[in-house]
């Protein structure tokens, strides 16, 4: 059950967020997910600070997922997410903070996992 959520400071067009949504399924596998039970969300032109700096090209990207991947995993997803947000919206790696946050209680269609 993973989520994936992206603050991004650039306006998103349909059409990319479709790639970036196609792509983030297919990387979800990093962390030993399905796409099948994958959410995506986006929040775009939205105001990011970072060093006290209001970012032109930024985003934060927040991963929820039951239970927890393995380190080298994580490392391979931040390495993704970072070179799929530079390839489709232009922005640099440096500007991108990757958040995982391993949840033991997770909910959907009337039950718990």
């Amino acid at each position: 059950m993973p989520f994936i959520d992206s603050k991004i400071t650039l306006s998103v067009p349909q059409e990319k967020r479709d790639v970036i949504k196609s792509e983030l399924g297919k990387a979800v596998s990093i962390l030993s997910k399905p796409e099948s039970f994958l959410m995506v969300g986006f929040e775009d032109n939205y105001d990011l600070y970072m060093g006290g700096k209001k970012l032109d090209k930024g985003a934060y990207v927040e991963i929820s997922l039951f239970g927890n991947a393995s380190k080298s995993a994580y490392e391979n997803m931040t390495a993704k997410i970072c070179e799929l947000y530079e390839k489709e919206l232009g922005i640099p790696g440096n500007s991108v903070y990757v958040t995982y946050h391993g949840v033991n209680d997770w909910g959907w269609n009337g039950r718990n996992f």
